[in-house]
């Protein structure tokens, strides 16, 4: 068996290839939901949906989000409505008891779907409300997914990150606290990070079957270190678990140019180089990388493994698979071989 963390698109592209690697239903993904909002009352999960829409055939592949081929009609009526009455269409938080109050799993990302600032699609709000509604009846997050899994006929074991609420917030140069989603969608990346925040993630705890699926070898795709990995890593226990267990990476960076998204800007933010030597720095505990064949960057003390890294189709994903198929197949002869009890014990938070 083998569990990848995933979170925004890289890793996502990289499980297109994987199942030519490993058997899926022998493959578990722990998805991050620090991205996670209540917009209009219904709960939206985009990393966990893009692994569901992926792995159910219906994915947008041009945007990595959402259906492909939904309409938009309700989302389109929420703007022109906003627009009639002057109410606009920038994201509109809920007060900050409202933040709180009622559903717990939402807390502190709750928006107003008045002017809806991220655009949702009508068979994807379907999904949403079918989530939310599952919670509503008592359902815990994990179950809520799993029934969704069924129903897009995903063959991987799909695992929330936690059943707990945390919120990703950005801190800006200017003193703002932004979601990350007004950050990312409504705002582009734009504002200069300060520092970025895992609301609620002390409080919040791994899942027992997210424990377990961490039991096996793990696979970090080359998804951005601080908001898609950051928030699991957050979570009390994570990290010790990730350092019982054999773990490869992959660097979403060739030296210092990220292949895409605001990694960069969100590193330099939270003071780590936006580089792969700072993706190293990110994750002490990894024993094992991949990196592409024309990234400069040495790393003496870990095992790499090196090939093109650009992931655009799945003949692409199924090549860096294979890297981190070799990457775990020479962790564990070293540990055969004695190196890894000669070895100091890997670092990270307990």
């Amino acid at each position: 068996m083998v569990t990848f963390l995933a979170g925004g698109t890289g890793t996502p592209k990289l499980l297109d290839g994987a199942a030519r690697v490993w058997d899926p239903a022998e493959t578990a993904v722990v998805a991050n939901t620090g991205d996670d909002i209540e917009l209009g009352g219904h709960l939206v999960c985009p990393d966990v949906d893009t692994v569901l829409f992926a792995g159910g055939g219906v994915l947008d592949r041009e945007t990595w989000w959402g259906i492909d081929g939904d309409t938009t009609a309700t989302h389109e009526e929420l703007r022109r409505l906003a627009d009639e009455v002057g109410l606009g269409t920038g994201p509109r938080y809920l007060d900050d008891h409202a933040q709180t109050a009622g559903r717990e799993m939402a807390r502190w990302r709750r928006f107003s779907a008045v002017g809806e600032f991220m655009e949702i699609g009508d068979r994807d709000r379907a999904v949403h409300l079918t989530r939310t509604s599952l919670l509503d009846e008592g359902h815990t997050l994990t179950e809520a997914i799993r029934a969704l899994a069924d129903a897009f006929d995903l063959d991987v074991d799909l695992l929330p990150m936690s059943d707990d609420p945390v919120a990703t917030l950005v801190h800006t140069e200017g003193g703002e606290t932004l979601h990350f989603q007004e950050y990312w969608v409504a705002r582009r990346g734009e504002p200069p990070v300060a520092d970025v925040e895992f609301r609620g993630a002390a409080d919040a705890e791994p899942t027992d079957a997210v424990l377990d699926a961490l039991a096996e070898p793990v696979v970090i795709g080359p998804s951005n270190p601080v908001t898609s990995i950051g928030p699991m890593l957050a979570l009390p226990g994570f990290e010790r678990a990730l350092r019982e267990t054999p773990v490869v990476a992959v660097s979403p960076f060739v030296g210092d140019e990220a292949f895409s998204g605001p990694a960069a800007d969100l590193m330099a933010g939270v003071g780590r180089d936006p580089s792969t030597a700072g993706v190293t720095d990110s994750y002490p505990f990894a024993d094992a990388f991949v990196l592409d064949d024309d990234d400069p960057t040495e790393l003496p003390e870990r095992h790499v493994e090196r090939t093109d890294t650009r992931i655009d189709d799945a003949d692409d994903a199924e090549r860096v698979a294979r890297a981190c198929e070799r990457a775990l197949a020479a962790v564990a002869d070293d540990a055969a071989g004695g190196d890894a009890a000669d070895a100091p014990p890997r670092e990270g938070a307990e």
